[in-house]
């Protein structure tokens, strides 16, 4: 590289010199100094004694560049990296002149930048206008995760030589332009998570240079793949959460070079194609949570992800014999064959292997453990959950060397083989939830992270000294078993723990004070069991907390104060309790609350909220339902709810995150059975996002409020048993989704709405209304059917009544389990196993929502195509 010449050393010396960086976090700056060789510094690459590159990249830089900066005096700079310092989000580069080209317009011999991190913040005509005038060289355009917003602009076409495109996590909110298929020398388009949408234009897969593609977690993108040219340089392709549909093309075939294929989780449909078996440089392939049918074609695979699919007919043998398999997954298939579990044997060097959710151990009639573990020594990650496993679980399992992810849950497993305390073993992850396990609990060495034994018949006492066993777990669950006595307090000594689920046991006794004061807990349930006494008023300033689930147990005393200290808290439920206090105005500080359940408890009092500012921006289910609290409904506060105002079927209003798409199902507003008076707040028509409003059992008065026509989205309305007068409004036979509708026992008159949705209810809807005329009523509708009668918890009807002590749970669990993981989530491949997770989780519990989604989501399209 040539020794360096004195003034590229002194102008590097000069920019170390001006940038604010914490020394004790660098490894490259720090190493820079006058009696060294500024070619031999780290982060500096040099030809003929010029600086060439600079890489100063996670190096803690918060400050320092600026239009006099020396940087500028590197002429000869051909890579820059600045990604990933303190330089973004809050200040811009420069810092003085926020704009991107005053960083690069006399950089004109830039061939690579790389920005990644840096909150450029700018809109797409002018970075991309800024880069294509300043950087006529450029080869390498990174700045991922930059605040960048859309449209690309055509600009760009001036960058002859760009061949590597990285823009991922910018929320570019765009159609991909068919322009971009005119870069001849482009090798990488890497757009992950930027909010495309449209259709991807096919011409950009057949550029004949590209190498990599990933379009990855962008949902509203819609598109499919060309037939692919011969001997095409496609090595990587990444589609996985996007919707692509249609059938996998044969000349896929071609792509000889192909070694990586992730199209998981989009919408292709038919055969695999047979042409894939000629791919010999294929080392990852993840076809999973498609359509496909048929066969599986394979190669000299080392990872094979087929789950959720319709594969089906038998599992071809030969899978078994490649000498580079490492991981398999097959669960969720219609695999099924005469198995022979001796054919697993011959893959010796196994790392992943996931049977599950399958009919291939329940062929081989398996009533036992399957001994062939035994000899995979290999083993990582073992996954035999939802089989029909029966009897024992061996103690060699827990011998097996390098055996750190057990899920052995959803089968019929009755006991493990004993010794079962102070089990040794390696295991990071072990899932026993949803067998017939029975005894005492086990109790590990304390490496075990994610520790699942709900859904069982363990019963006994949780031992005292449980926490001991514990220091490394953040994951506990212990939910839905036979356990009794107190809940330990040396469970609050586990300061790793994220998340602990001790609900639905009949343990009893006091909530030990220790855990509300504790600050690592991001997920407390204890609901359903018999704990009584009051709710500590100890919740540290340092409260992580994002669900507190104390529902369903014999909870006396007032509402803790200290709880709005938990400035995180998402999910809050203490229903069906012996609380009396008036309604906790304190918690509208809480702006990230989502789900707040009080219900069936002695609250009292009005619940406006006049002391307070904070809002409630989250917020999506309230439930007060079943207390005395009396007064208005305040109209003022409701407009403070913005989650319950957006109307979801906007695409501008989608949100792409899947936990969100999740959670936006639930939207509901229940202050049935109190002595709520006055008149039904119009300002309830704003909240266009509700799915279940239940104002029945009070003493409201006037008229129903024709702006209730508005909630176009309602499944579920109950006004019954009130005062209410005048007529039914018309606007609510507009209502297409009203599955549900009772305004029975009031004062209405009139005519009922005539409309198909309301031709679908029955005369129990509307009796006990003197002056309400019209079918399905008949005659005297005094004398019609008798109204449902008022529920001592709350609903007053049969109506798709949503259990908001399950609901808040699992919310609650996704949140948390969110954030166990979320070191993981910035590994592509672990946040995409996490999105599934989370939706995995939520439609196990509630199928029929699921359906009921399903089901809403071709009616919208109906409904779109009729506007159009």
């Amino acid at each position: 590289h040539g020794q360096c010449i004195e003034g590229q050393k002194s102008s590097l010396l000069q920019l170390k010199k001006s940038l604010i960086f914490d020394s004790s976090a660098s490894s490259k700056l720090i190493s820079w100094n006058s009696s060294t060789d500024c070619c031999s510094w780290v982060g500096v690459t040099c030809t003929s004694g010029r600086v060439v590159g600079l890489d100063i990249s996670s190096e803690s830089v918060s400050g320092g560049i600026d239009n006099s900066s020396s940087l500028f005096d590197l002429q000869h700079l051909q890579s820059l990296n600045l990604a990933y310092n303190g330089l973004g989000y809050g200040s811009q580069i420069p810092s003085a002149n926020p704009n991107l080209s005053l960083l690069i317009r006399n950089l004109l011999e830039l061939t690579e930048l790389h920005l990644d991190g840096v909150s450029i913040s700018a809109q797409g005509t002018d970075w991309c206008q800024a880069i294509s005038s300043s950087l006529p060289k450029l080869r390498v355009l990174s700045l991922i995760n930059c605040n960048l917003s859309g449209p690309f602009d055509i600009s760009l076409l001036k960058l002859h030589s760009l061949s590597v495109i990285r823009l991922d996590y910018n929320e570019l909110s765009i159609e991909v332009p068919e322009f971009l298929s005119k870069f001849r020398n482009l090798t990488s388009l890497h757009l992950s998570e930027c909010g495309l949408h449209g259709s991807f234009p096919k011409q950009i897969f057949q550029i004949p240079t590209l190498q990599t593609i990933d379009l990855s977690f962008n949902p509203q993108l819609q598109g499919s793949l060309p037939e692919f040219p011969k001997n095409g340089s496609l090595r990587s392709l990444v589609l996985n959460n996007a919707n692509f549909t249609g059938l996998l093309p044969n000349s896929i075939g071609e792509l000889k070079m192909l070694y990586n294929i992730d199209i998981s989780s989009c919408n292709f449909t038919g055969s695999i194609p047979r042409s894939m078996e000629g791919l010999t440089q294929l080392s990852y392939v993840d076809l999973s949570s498609n359509k496909f049918n048929g066969s599986v074609p394979i190669s000299l695979l080392e990872t094979l992800y087929l789950k959720r699919n319709k594969l089906e007919g038998p599992i071809p043998m030969n899978i078994f014999n490649l000498p580079r398999l490492r991981t398999l997954q097959l669960s969720s298939n219609n695999l099924n064959n005469s198995f022979s579990l001796n054919v697993i044997q011959q893959s010796k060097n196994l790392f992943f292997l996931d049977l599950s959710h399958n009919s291939l151990l329940a062929s081989c009639k398996l009533r036992r453990f399957p001994g062939f573990l035994r000899n995979q020594s290999e083993l990582y990650n073992l996954d035999l959950s939802q089989n029909q496993i029966h009897g024992e679980i061996p103690n060699w399992i827990w011998r097996l060397g390098y055996l750190a992810m057990l899920n052995l849950s959803c089968n019929s497993l009755v006991t493990l083989e004993g010794p079962f305390l102070n089990l040794t073993s390696n295991l990071l992850l072990l899932d026993l939830h949803s067998n017939q396990l029975q005894g005492r609990i086990p109790i590990f060495q304390p490496v075990v992270n994610y520790l699942d034994y709900s859904k069982n018949n363990f019963s006994f006492n949780i031992p005292y000294d449980i926490g001991d066993f514990l220091t490394q777990t953040r994951f506990f669950s212990l939910s839905n078993n036979n356990l009794h006595g107190i809940i330990p307090g040396s469970l609050c000594n586990v300061k790793s723990l994220q998340v602990l689920d001790l609900s639905s046991n009949s343990l009893s006794g006091m909530i030990p004070r220790c855990l509300s004061a504790t600050t690592n807990l991001v997920v407390l349930n204890l609901r359903r069991n018999n704990l009584a006494g009051t709710i500590s008023d100890k919740f540290s300033a340092n409260c992580s907390l994002g669900t507190l689930d104390l529902g369903a147990n014999k909870i006396g005393g007032k509402f803790p104060k200290s709880l709005a200290r938990c400035e995180m808290l998402a999910v809050l439920n203490l229903g069906h309790n012996q609380i009396t206090d008036v309604f906790p105005h304190l918690l509208k500080e809480i702006s990230t609350l989502r789900v707040l359940v009080l219900r069936s408890n002695r609250f009292y009092g009005n619940i406006g909220c006049p002391k307070t500012n904070g809002t409630w921006s989250k917020l999506q289910i309230i439930d007060l339902a079943d207390n005395h609290f009396s007064g208005e409904i305040p109209g003022d506060c409701l407009t403070t709810w913005p989650e319950m105002m957006v109307d979801g079927d906007d695409p501008a209003q989608v949100l792409n995150h899947p936990e969100f798409q999740i959670l936006t199902i639930y939207t509901s507003l229940d202050l049935s059975c109190n002595n709520f008076s006055g008149s039904i707040p119009k300002e309830i028509g704003e909240l266009k996002a509700l799915y279940i409003l239940n104002l029945s059992s009070n003493a409201l008065t006037g008229e129903i409020p024709s702006s209730l026509g508005n909630l176009l989205k309602v499944e579920s309305l109950d006004l019954s048993n009130n005062s209410l007068s005048g007529e039914i409004p018309p606007q609510l036979a507009r209502l297409t989704f009203l599955s549900f509708l009772n305004v029975s026992c009031n004062h209405l008159v009139g005519r009922i709405p005539t409309s198909t949705q309301f031709s679908t209810f029955p005369a129990a809807s509307f009796t006990g209304n003197e002056g309400l005329w019209g079918p399905p009523l008949t005659g005297d509708n005094t004398t019609e059917l008798s109204p449902p009668p008022p529920s001592e918890k709350g609903f007053s009807h049969s109506g798709p009544e949503i259990d908001f002590d399950v609901l808040s749970v699992e919310i609650g669990c996704i949140f948390g389990f969110g954030t166990v993981v979320m070191p993981l989530v910035f590994c592509k491949r672990w946040r995409k196993w996490y999105y599934r997770s989370v939706q995995n989780i939520f439609f196990k519990m509630f199928p029929s929502l699921d359906k009921r989604r399903d089901s809403r989501g071709r009616r919208v399209s109906r409904n779109r195509r009729r506007r159009h």
